[in-house]
């Protein structure tokens, strides 16, 4: 986002499974929210689940569905993040290369 706002998402993964995850930014009120939610929904959750995550999944835990346009990159930003990390992992550890691809793409599009 424009206004600086940061994040970092450490996860662990043990038998494909988010077995701890954190996160790590500076930001406004909106960024830090959202980050803390996520890492809340993906924490436990298989790998399959937590590709699915969407951005109504955090959105909709703060109750933020109407937020305006121009805060929506600060909401998103851990999530955005995240799909990228996972893109990464599986990247690395799948060889289902149309799956890596199309978190690839969900993650650039985001917003």
């Amino acid at each position: 986002p424009l206004c600086g706002d940061s994040s970092d998402i450490d996860m662990k993964i043990d038998d494909n499974k988010v077995s701890d995850i954190k996160f790590h930014g500076k930001g406004c009120a909106i960024c830090m929210a959202c980050s803390s939610v996520l890492t809340e929904i993906a924490k436990g959750k298989d790998i399959d689940e937590v590709k699915n995550i969407s951005k109504n999944d955090v959105l909709g835990e703060l109750g933020l569905e109407n937020l305006q346009a121009v805060r929506i990159k600060c909401a998103l930003l851990s999530l955005k993040v995240l799909k990228f990390a996972l893109y990464s992992y599986l990247g690395k550890h799948i060889k289902d290369s149309q799956d890596v691809d199309k978190l690839k793409e969900e993650a650039a599009n985001l917003y």
